[in-house]
């Protein structure tokens, strides 16, 4: 079994200036960057992957001001090489205020150094990652250690949703392309920041999201004959719908994701005391590893459908939520058993025991658009995303430092021996 050799990881820790890294992340959170707006922190970024000795830096418009950017540290020449993925994009602030007025946490941009964690917006989603990848070669050069792959660093903006007309994954689709088309070299393995607690994360769920319209026939409540109800035709589809979702009880789990589900999320309709002529609903399916969007998708089309009693009564269904697919996200999952990934959980173990499990992301995010071009990848970082999102977010301290020499370990690569 490779070991890590202990001796790089104490002469890491012993070049290792934490206040440097501490700086950083306290910068970059300091420069908001909810979706829409990441320009600001794509030049940030920019300048720090030149300050790195990054080449060939770009910084290109996805959309109109809307920028990617990626650079290239060259590593040793037979040393492979790595992706490196983040999203600059954070999800708004608004309650963050309410939650923490007249306190030291109040400003969502402030950074603020509070019982060991870094408080703020896009502290653990996923900022903290971002920067743990960047001091990572800083604590490297610090310390005269060679970096073992080359390193194709990707910064790229609208992971997140929640804002009007974005969160479709417009920034690493354009990335994605450059791959596909080798105006930017494909790499042999990606790691995508998003925050894990040092964990690593080989797979995560498919979803979709589905907006169903419900459209009878108004009708004044004293001559209810006269209407087509929508609100109770909407009934027996909910119905339905619950009934097909414990169907996927009945299938094996997956080891990492579990059984998939389809959870009804919102319900609007009603008539000003008359017959609801009209009623709408939305769910979200998740869909593990071995499904597919598609058949999942035609089965519950089929089964809302098929709960129609009244002929009059029709349904419209759309899909907002695109991601790699046109109505989704799609599962992913990447073998755990491979040697990039088998030498990450050696390093993190040598000097965090506690964290290097296997485990699943839960929810969704963007490696599926570089595995459809054959390149496996795991996700892990610092922060946990339980308080993502959320005016709670922080970033534990001793984690993100952790992360910062157990990264650096990994990309010395000369630190593991038989």
């Amino acid at each position: 079994m490779n070991q890590v050799e202990p001796s790089i990881i104490e002469r890491l820790k012993t070049s290792f200036d934490p206040d440097d890294a501490v700086s950083l992340l306290q910068r970059s959170v300091r420069c908001p960057s909810v979706t829409g707006n990441e320009a600001a922190y794509a030049a940030l970024l920019a300048e720090e992957l030149r300050a790195i000795g990054a080449e060939h830096v770009t910084v290109r418009d996805f959309e109109p001001g809307r920028p990617n950017v990626w650079g290239i540290r060259r590593g040793r020449e037979g040393g492979g090489h790595l992706l490196v993925v983040g999203h600059t994009d954070t999800v708004h602030v608004r309650n963050w205020n309410d939650q923490w007025a007249g306190t030291e946490r109040e400003n969502p941009f402030g950074a603020a150094l509070i019982d060991g964690a870094i408080w703020g917006r896009g502290t653990s989603d996923m900022k903290a990652g971002i920067c743990t990848a960047l001091s990572a070669v800083r604590l490297l050069d610090r310390a005269g250690i060679p970096i073992d792959p080359t390193i194709t660093f990707a910064f790229v903006g609208d992971e997140e949703s929640g804002e009007t007309g974005s969160g479709i994954s417009a920034g690493v689709r354009a990335f994605a392309e450059l791959l596909n088309t080798g105006e930017v070299e494909r790499p042999d393995f990606a790691i995508y920041a998003e925050p894990t607690m040092l964990n690593i994360c080989p797979a995560h769920m498919g979803f979709f999201i589905g907006d169903v319209k419900v459209i009878g026939r108004p009708a004044y409540f004293g001559v209810p004959e006269l209407g087509v109800d929508a609100l109770r035709a909407t009934h027996a589809m909910l119905s339905a719908i619950w009934q097909y979702s414990e169907r996927f009880k009945i299938k094996p789990a997956h080891p990492l994701i579990g059984h998939g589900f389809v959870l009804v999320t919102s319900i609007g309709g009603g008539g000003s005391i008359a017959v609801p002529g009209e009623c709408g609903f939305s769910y979200i399916c998740k869909v593990p590893p071995g499904d597919t969007l598609d058949a999942i998708q035609s089965d519950i089309e089929a089964t809302i459908k098929g709960a129609i009693q009244d002929p009059e009564i029709t349904v419209a269904f759309s899909y907002p939520a695109r991601r790699d697919h046109a109505i989704g996200g799609t599962p992913f999952e990447s073998p755990s058993d491979i040697e990039p990934v088998r030498r990450l959980r050696e390093t993190i173990k040598a000097l965090r025991p506690d964290r290097g499990q296997i485990e699943a992301v839960p929810g969704w995010s963007e490696l599926p658009f570089f595995s459809a071009l054959g390149v496996p990848g795991v996700y892990w970082a610092p922060g946990d995303v339980r308080i993502c999102h959320t005016p709670k977010e922080n970033v534990n301290l001793q984690d993100y430092t952790d992360g910062v020499v157990v990264f650096a370990a990994y990309l010395a690569g000369a630190a593991v021996r038989v």
